[in-house]
């Protein structure tokens, strides 16, 4: 029986016992309100407020927050672009806009965890439960768990928020729920089931909060990739903590002049990058304009890489440049920028027209007629341009687990099922970037992932049945656009960035030179 129902007798102030089924098709009593039948063990449980006291409005903060999680969790939104309006709809000023977005995002990031702590709390599956109570139960652990949050506020600010936008009747099960989750620590939580699974990786699933196939797969990439299997720990903690924001100012177009009173500092990796203390940045002149971004520095430095890469063979003429994967547009707008400087003319392509229209705006901020944007499939570009291009970027669409720490969502939605199913795209797509290359150029190929069987086995795959390409030394390249002394990315053909060593997201790059 759902949490809306099966409450029996009349409601205190006099309301009738009648009911009826509104169009939402949830029972209702006579006042329109959702009926419920309380706690689990049948009695009703409040908040520690008196009944004339307890809150029937939502704190603006938390209210932003619970708007977020219904978003992500009802329609599919991703937190980083639906969090920024709703900050600015219920105007919060800094403090609450800080506080709404840590108890969003790390609510979505220990998603996993919490529903674990949840399941030991509640007298029914959680899928059992309403959606939106869900999201509210998940909102009150993270605050009684994981923020600095006093306990007497988490639950009557919890409450307050369930009586105020999804009604009375669910108050009380949430009022126990989070009641029982109160009584011991995260640490205690997480010991108590740990100790009931012997399985290493999912303990570190729980104690860390990511999907056991997650710190499989990430535990593997590290091996593969040349680092030690119990750097594990670091690379998941990495994971979960709140990442700065990461700005550019574009070549020859930004400035350190347009960041002066934003607070922003030198980013300590690659010139032109910058370190943001959040908060608004379209208040940022340059922002708006188009010619300071938002980009991870990871992002940048496989940019950089590929427009440093060494190629051969050049007549003298103008380069032509191809991102092949563009949307929506970052790296794009920053090799425009950097084609810009060398002469070079730029073709972004994008598969999807509404992605397209976001490149295009990205590359507005660079003057000039030297770029273009084509809609079109990547797969066909190689066949239908072969030859053509001195240098070629391929960031292909992936799993996305080098960038879990910026979307917070993400751990909990992608499946094995998705690695699988990218590849052979990958390779495709791999395939007619090196094609659409003339003899002496280069291709980068670059995932926002670490997976072993998206990267080096993408890449492996392609040049064993291929005569005509030979792999650089990424990291060598990758080390000479960074600071001096900062990356240390290695001398190996693949490069492979990570969190928890050099503060970027996982960031894989190969760079292929066709013979």
């Amino acid at each position: 029986m759902s949490e809306h129902q099966g409450e029996r007798g009349p409601r205190r102030g006099g309301a009738s016992g009648q009911h009826h089924r509104g169009r939402d098709g949830v029972r209702r009593n006579a006042q329109g309100r959702e009926r419920n039948r309380g706690a689990g063990d049948g009695g009703r449980q409040f908040s520690s407020a008196a009944p004339s006291q307890r809150s029937r409005r939502a704190d603006p903060a938390r209210l932003t927050a619970f708007e977020v999680l219904r978003a992500v969790s009802g329609a599919d939104a991703y937190a980083n672009l639906v969090l920024p309006g709703l900050i600015r709809e219920h105007r919060l000023g800094r403090r609450d806009a800080a506080f709404a977005t840590e108890l969003a995002y790390g609510t979505l990031r220990a998603q996993g965890s919490y529903d674990a702590i949840l399941a030991e709390c509640v007298d029914r599956p959680l899928k059992a439960l309403d959606p939106a109570v869900l999201d509210v139960l998940r909102l009150g652990t993270h605050q009684l768990l994981g923020m600095r949050v006093a306990t007497h506020a988490a639950l009557d600010e919890t409450v307050g928020l369930t009586r105020a936008v999804i009604g009375a009747g669910p108050s009380g099960l949430v009022n126990a729920v989070l009641r029982k989750v109160s009584v011991r620590s995260l640490d205690e939580w997480l010991a108590e089931l740990t100790d009931r699974n012997p399985d290493a990786i999912e303990q570190l699933a729980l104690r860390f909060a990511h999907p056991s196939w997650v710190v499989r797969a990430l535990r593997q990439a590290l091996v593969g990739h040349g680092r030690e299997v119990g750097e594990i720990e670091d690379l998941l903690t990495a994971d979960n903590e709140a990442p700065v924001v990461n700005l550019v100012t574009l070549p020859g177009l930004g400035s350190a002049e347009d960041l002066a009173d934003s607070g922003a500092e030198e980013g300590p990796l690659v010139r032109d990058s910058w370190l943001s203390s959040g908060g608004d940045l379209s208040r940022i002149e340059a922002v708006r304009r188009g010619t300071v971004r938002v980009q991870d520095v990871g992002s940048q430095l496989v940019a950089r890489a590929l427009a440093a890469a060494e190629t051969t063979g050049v007549d003298g003429g103008a380069e032509r440049w191809l991102d092949l994967c563009a949307g929506p547009g970052g790296k794009a707008a920053l090799l425009g920028a950097l084609a810009a400087q060398e002469g070079a003319s730029l073709l972004a392509n994008e598969a999807q027209e509404h992605r397209a229209e976001l490149v295009r705006k990205a590359l507005s901020a660079v003057p000039g007629d030297g770029w273009s944007v084509r809609t079109g499939d990547g797969r066909a570009v190689g066949e239908e341009l072969p030859g053509h291009f001195d240098r070629v970027l391929v960031d292909v669409p992936c799993s996305g687990l080098g960038a879990l720490r910026r979307r917070p969502e993400a751990r909990w939605r992608r499946t094995p099922g998705d690695v699988a199913e990218l590849g052979p795209l990958q390779r495709q797509l791999l395939d007619s970037a090196l094609d659409a290359t003339r003899s002496g150029g280069v291709v980068a190929y670059v995932t926002c992932s670490p997976h072993l069987a998206e990267t080096r086995t993408v890449v492996d795959d392609v040049l064993r049945k291929r005569s005509d390409v030979e792999a650089l030394e990424a990291g060598t390249v990758l080390d000479s656009v960074a600071l001096p002394d900062t990356l240390a990315a290695g001398h190996g053909h693949y490069a492979q960035l990570w969190p928890h060593l050099h503060g970027t997201d996982a960031m894989f790059l190969a760079l292929l030179r066709k013979k």
